[in-house]
């Protein structure tokens, strides 16, 4: 009897680790490259669906790394929105410029 062995990708575990890291350490750089790693191991099953396995690795890998980068995005955008909130609000009350 002939058991058709699977070998795990290399990238799709590199994609989950990165994604973790991502999460704790190493914010944006282990998210790009969780992201990367995860659409290239998703490439490489796809390519070899005989003998290579680990997609649940890659796509936990990319919603990591993707849920990191646009969470960090939108709290960018709501820093940037508030403070340009202030600012429009002291320049409307007329005191941009005479913090003293």
């Amino acid at each position: 009897m002939n058991a058709n062995i699977k070998q795990t990708s290399n990238l799709a575990i590199v994609s989950l680790v990165s994604g973790i890291l991502g999460w704790t350490m190493l914010p944006w750089i282990g998210s790009i490259v969780a992201v990367v790693t995860g659409h290239m191991a998703r490439a490489e099953i796809a390519r070899n669906p005989d003998t290579m396995e680990g997609d649940g690795l890659a796509v936990g890998g990319l919603v990591l790394g993707w849920s990191m980068l646009v969470i960090s995005f939108i709290g960018l955008m709501l820093i940037v929105m508030f403070f340009g909130g202030i600012a429009v609000l002291l320049g409307w009350l007329g005191l941009s410029g005479h913090l003293n």
